[in-house]
């Protein structure tokens, strides 16, 4: 497997400041977000994200996923038709900045019956959001083969695809090999564990995240560093094997540290090793 970490990690910084810091950490690739403003946004030409590609393959990185926090904001699940036609355009654009970056796979939010941390007060009924979610990943998916770049459902605290199976029935009727899961271990603990998620997903497991979660502390607060949660990663990685997933790992740390923010990139990096067996 190959040790990536999320943009997210770092501490306030440019694009290539970040990638260095990644770089010098021992990481082998990061996974970008796709922001409204600022280096890498909407409105990014071809020829700023070309700049961002030729930066990280000169340090010898890999841009191999894209994330997006916009989906809080443009949600398929929305109320509002116009929303959602947002939400598809806004995805669009994601695939279309992943396949410039080099990047195989967009992590998207398929939809949310209620998210407590991103507009608390929205809240849609369940099967209405899967209805909606269903056909707008359906739509988007003749636009991710075309450009032959993944759409990555992630398990996220949105109240919605709560099991594995569900996440499975709902991959295998969108029916197309570029949708899969963008599995995120940590965000499982809450209510399952992450190597049934992994067993049952299999070979639609398109991307990993790592983060870990300590279920006394619960909520939010429970994200903890890698290794100090209660995620049985010995397991997790025994899953992984048995189902051949041999792709990209990406930590994911939220929150950062207060103080030395840096920090927390080189003690990640060395627990994803341990996690990977690399030592």
């Amino acid at each position: 497997m190959k040790k990536g970490i999320n943009i997210w990690s770092f501490p306030e910084g440019s694009i290539k400041e970040n990638l260095v810091l990644a770089k010098n950490a021992g990481f082998e690739g990061v996974e970008l977000a796709l922001n409204g403003e600022g280096e890498l946004s909407l409105k990014a030409t071809e020829s700023q994200l070309l700049k961002i590609r030729r930066e990280a393959e000169g340090l010898g990185l890999s841009l191999y996923s894209l994330s997006s926090g916009l989906c809080w904001d443009y949600r398929l699940s929305d109320d509002d038709k116009s929303m959602r036609e947002k939400a598809k355009d806004m995805i669009r654009r994601q695939l279309y900045t992943a396949k410039i970056l080099g990047a195989d796979t967009a992590l998207v939010i398929p939809g949310a019956v209620n998210v407590e941390f991103s507009f608390p007060e929205k809240k849609v009924a369940y099967d209405t959001v899967y209805e909606r979610a269903l056909e707008g990943i359906s739509e988007l998916k003749g636009y991710a083969e075309e450009l032959k770049v993944n759409i990555g459902l992630e398990n996220v605290w949105n109240k919605f695809l709560l099991s594995p199976m569900e996440m499975r029935d709902f991959i295998d009727k969108i029916g197309s090999e570029y949708v899969g899961s963008y599995l995120d271990v940590g965000n499982t603990m809450y209510c399952s564990y992450p190597e049934d998620w992994v067993r049952i997903l299999g070979k639609r497991i398109k991307k990993v995240h790592f983060k870990d979660y300590r279920i006394q502390a619960g909520g939010l607060h429970g994200f903890v560093d890698l290794l100090a949660g209660d995620v049985n990663y010995p397991e997790v990685m025994n899953a992984l094997a048995e189902v051949g997933y041999d792709d990209w790992v990406s930590a994911e740390m939220i929150p950062g540290y207060k103080h030395y923010p840096e920090t927390i990139i080189y003690n990640t990096s060395g627990a994803m090793d341990k996690i990977l067996r690399r030592k």
